[in-house]
């Protein structure tokens, strides 16, 4: 019975953190201001539309932003942290699971962020200046995130050096500020382990 269990926690976990992903994307896309004609981003919108829908009509925006995206995300990564819990056989402390949530979210940004991020780096050997819907997408993402880097670091000589010092920073966040946090707010080692 074991063996089932873990089964439906696994498709519980990648189907839900598929989802997370999605729907945290969509917050990302209005935040760095994507191109939404893009195809890969009108898929994301139209996988989060059902659940946006009525969050917005509740959900004001704030900062130019649709809020009820992040809502939903946090909203999602509570659900799947009290599922996962409780089918470890543990009663999830109600009052933790939105900092827990928050670390999780925090910790799928820095991720999307970090493969967005190699992505561009593989793009920019094999084929610059692609105009492709996923390099122009990758490059929405990634360019906000590299530009403060670039104002600080020269140029040398047509080489880039700024994601060097992008991954640096995520690794330093991803290392030691996500672990702090999951101690300060005695974050279960069962769900570090998810995020």
């Amino acid at each position: 019975m074991l063996g089932l269990n873990d089964a439906v926690i696994f498709i519980i976990q990648t189907l839900g953190s598929l989802y997370l992903l999605i729907v945290l994307m969509r917050f990302i896309l209005q935040l760095v201001r994507a191109n939404f004609y893009n195809p890969l981003c009108q898929f994301v919108v139209k996988a989060t539309q059902p659940l946006l829908k009525p969050l917005r009509r509740v959900i004001p925006s704030m900062f130019g932003l649709d809020m009820s995206s992040l809502v939903l995300a946090l909203l999602l990564q509570i659900l799947l942290f009290a599922v996962i819990l409780m089918l470890k056989g543990y009663l999830p402390k109600t009052l933790l699971l939105l900092p827990w949530a928050l670390i999780g979210i925090f910790s799928l940004f820095l991720k999307i962020i970090f493969w967005s991020m190699i992505i561009s780096v593989i793009l920019s050997w094999v084929a610059p200046g692609s105009r492709s819907p996923g390099a122009e997408l990758v490059s929405q993402i990634t360019e906000p995130v590299l530009a403060p880097f670039r104002r600080w670091i020269p140029n040398l000589g047509g080489l880039d050096i700024s994601p060097i010092f992008a991954f640096i920073a995520i690794q330093l966040l991803q290392s030691w500020a996500i672990p702090n946090l999951a101690e300060f707010v005695a974050m279960p080692p069962l769900l570090f382990g998810l995020i």
